[in-house]
């Protein structure tokens, strides 16, 4: 353990974490971004019963998803370095306490303004969860195990992200949308009990001073941000460059706090640690990837290639245990092929999106998605695991928000993306809408892969 991190059992002094107390920090973590994912995606194929029997349509639908990853991505630049400061098990508690809360609401929810409210809620419990969750198990495994502990976390959240639209889509055909919501309440109840019984870990190198201007106004900046990338589509150009200009301010607002603060919320030279920064961005790129391909294949199934709701699930579980063992294989991964592996993982997403769209037959369909599902899975997880790996472990909790902040922000805008596919006009997963989304994401994706590239040869010539 590092100095300037101190893990301790209870109220007791400083001691090494035992196996039983890693082992709960890695059962709760699980549990945690195992329901956290589910609720990403399992409302996908959801959203047309959810319109029917809550009476609402339209745009108004699509808040259903985006209430849940806007909030979960203003929140957790903060939410990372407040459990740095005041606690990493103390602020997991209470995101998995939040977030079985805001699921309860969620499955009684009689109107869409209360669910999508309560989606808020989820989010703000997602936000304590992930980058907590993350920093807890950086501290309290020794360095040679972190990265298999966080890959194991993150492969059963992988089991999530790509089962969601399977089990989200057969609960709501054999079911209702609303048991998608009630298996988060024992879930999180569950998470929450092994959370309390884990060690609890501080960063001790730093008083236990909040910076709440660089909070709020890095908050206002994401905030701004992440509505202008779900809603800009929408708006008049006005408002749009209204929403830029807010942004912009709020960022350099904080940025100006940041170098003047005794204690900043987050050190800006994070933002100078090359492979921390490369990770991070490519991260971004991939997680829109993901996001894009989780909310395209399963549609298309059902609108191109004319499944209904639960065969189009059964044939995407082979993508989805793909993608599920990626995340156990990522964690081995050693930090010094971290960049490599994840340009070559940008170049393989990128010829993936590019054959789908041009498939023609659904055999070859499903088994490109399946290469699809295990590349995006290791890129996905190889971000997460490897950005801890390269940053001092008493600000884990800084730097793991910062990393989520960005990929969760990127995913918006594969959710904007994604709108075209089930834009009503043109039917749920219609073949043109498809196509020009994967296209569009693969273009995004090669170009992070060619930037890359770039930057790693720049190194290799110093």
């Amino acid at each position: 353990m590092s100095e300037g991190t101190t893990v301790r059992k209870g109220t007791g002094g400083a001691t090494p974490p035992p196996f039983a107390a890693r082992r709960w920090a890695l059962i709760a973590m699980s549990v945690g971004v195992f329901c956290i994912q589910l609720d990403s995606f399992g409302l996908n194929l959801a959203l047309p019963r959810i319109g029917r029997d809550l009476d609402a349509g339209g745009a108004g639908l699509q808040w259903v998803i985006s209430a849940y990853l806007l909030s979960t991505g203003t929140l957790m630049l903060g939410t990372g370095r407040l459990g740095d400061l005041f606690g990493r098990r103390r602020l997991l508690v209470a995101g998995l306490s939040v977030f079985g809360a805001a699921s309860l609401v969620c499955a009684l929810a009689p109107t869409l303004p209360v669910l999508v409210g309560a989606r808020v809620a989820q989010g703000a419990g997602a936000a304590m969860i992930m980058p907590v969750g993350l920093s807890l198990l950086t501290n309290v495994y020794p360095a040679e195990l972190r990265g298999r502990a966080t890959g194991w976390a993150l492969g059963i959240g992988g089991i999530a992200t790509a089962c969601g639209p399977f089990v989200g889509g057969t609960l709501t055909e054999t079911v209702s949308w609303r048991a998608i919501f009630w298996l988060n309440v024992p879930l999180a109840a569950l998470g929450a009990l092994c959370a309390a019984r884990t060690a609890e870990s501080f960063d001790t190198s730093a008083p236990r001073t909040v910076d709440w201007s660089g909070l709020l106004s890095a908050t206002a900046a994401l905030a701004a941000l992440s509505v202008v990338i779900d809603r800009g589509p929408h708006w008049p150009w006005p408002a749009i460059l209204a929403g830029a200009a807010v942004t912009a301010s709020m960022l350099a607002l904080f940025v100006r706090r940041e170098r003047s603060a005794a204690n900043p919320l987050v050190q800006l030279t994070l933002f100078r640690n090359g492979p921390y920064m490369a990770l991070t961005l490519a991260g971004a790129a991939a997680n829109t990837t993901t996001v894009m391909f989780l909310f395209v294949v399963p549609l298309t199934l059902q609108g191109q290639w004319d499944l209904s709701v639960v065969v189009a699930g059964t044939a995407f579980l082979a993508p989805a245990l793909a993608m599920a063992v990626a995340g156990p294989l990522a964690g081995r991964v050693p930090p010094r092929a971290a960049v490599r592996l994840m340009t070559a993982c940008l170049c393989a997403g990128a010829l993936v999106l590019g054959c789908l769209a041009l498939t023609s037959s659904l055999t070859l369909y499903v088994a490109v998605a399946t290469v699809g599902g295990a590349v995006l899975g290791v890129a996905n997880s190889l971000t997460l695991i490897a950005t801890q790996g390269v940053i001092r472990p008493e600000r884990a909790g800084e730097a793991s928000g910062v990393t989520k902040t960005v990929i969760t922000v990127a995913a918006g805008l594969g959710v904007g993306l994604a709108g075209a596919v089930t834009d009503q006009d043109h039917g749920v997963g219609s073949e043109a809408a498809a196509d020009t989304a994967l296209l569009i994401t693969a273009s995004g994706c090669l170009a992070a892969c060619l930037v890359l590239v770039a930057w790693i040869r720049t190194r290799a010539d110093r």
